[in-house]
């Protein structure tokens, strides 16, 4: 039977059938990407829905808790590498705790997005199991509305974010506007691994532990805790192969400190996030009918 609030028809007229074989360029077609997902949008929407509703009900306070776990771990962090290490933004290093915090939670947000995504996507068919088996269902959607969901959770600490920049500095650069162009590359290139490890995460169950600490590295390799002047430079180009270096730099340029992207960088980024998406989405849609056999 039909999964619970998802109409049958819908299910019915856009999936491709598990058991039928098409040749891998087929899914290689930005096109057919984008009008998927497109004829989808109202079953992404009803299951990234339903991961908000569902992730704290029951308790007490709610989605308080989407605001109150990233703050938590923002005072930890701020003390360790702030009032501990004494680490500083700002050529003079003559910046307070307050703005270190702020600039720190600037990165750590966009980070928690793609940790957030990729560390769960491993099981996310693991754990929808009866959607291969028993339901006539487009398995594609499922890391789709789980990015969805991660959005809705970074939008309220993006409010946060503003807040926070509202009280400690109120001074606005019109590059504030570019801000959304540190999403660009994020979403697809997070898609893109998501489709990817969630194939993976059926065939090769260690792969959830191998994503977890490679995230952990990921984190410390990217510059949310420290200026990534203070970096050797013969070692830089190294953190720039971590493709979240230049997401966190953009967006640190444009709503913090009045800059403009690095333009080529990100023109880079984008363009390969977006082959990473494609391969992510053709390996899931070219793997995905040996799912049944293996659960």
């Amino acid at each position: 039977m039909p999964a619970a609030g998802v109409p049958m028809h819908s299910q019915v007229e856009t999936h491709v059938q598990a058991g039928e074989r098409r040749p891998l360029g087929v899914y290689l077609d930005p096109a057919r990407l984008v009008r998927g997902l497109w004829a989808q949008r109202e079953l992404i929407w009803q299951f990234a829905r339903r991961e908000v509703v569902l992730r704290y009900r029951g308790s007490m306070l709610g989605l308080a808790w989407s605001v109150a776990q990233p703050l938590l771990m923002l005072c930890v962090y701020t003390f360790v590498f702030a009032i501990v290490f004494q680490s500083r933004w700002g050529q003079s290093g003559d910046a307070g705790t307050a703005t270190f915090g702020l600039t720190l939670f600037t990165g750590l947000m966009l980070f928690h997005i793609f940790s957030n995504c990729v560390s769960r996507a491993p099981r996310l068919i693991l754990d929808n199991r009866n959607y291969v088996k028993k339901v006539v269902f487009p398995l594609e959607i499922l890391p789709v509305a789980s990015l969805g969901a991660a959005l809705f959770y970074a939008g309220i600490s993006f409010i946060v974010l503003i807040v926070g920049k509202l009280l400690i500095d109120p001074t606005w650069h019109w590059t504030a506007l570019l801000y959304p162009l540190a999403l660009v590359p994020l979403l697809p290139m997070t898609l893109g691994l998501m489709w990817l490890l969630a194939s993976l995460g059926v065939y090769l169950r260690d792969t959830t532990h191998l994503v977890a600490v490679v995230v952990q590295v990921l984190m410390y390799m990217t510059p949310i805790f420290y200026p990534i002047d203070r970096v050797p430079e013969s070692l830089r180009p190294i953190l720039y192969l971590n493709p979240m270096t230049g997401i966190v730099e953009t967006a640190r340029r444009t709503l913090l400190w009045g800059q403009t992207p690095d333009w080529t960088m990100l023109t880079i980024e984008i363009v390969i996030a977006l082959v990473i998406m494609q391969l992510g989405y053709a390996w899931f849609m070219k793997t995905r009918r040996g799912f049944a056999d293996v659960l």
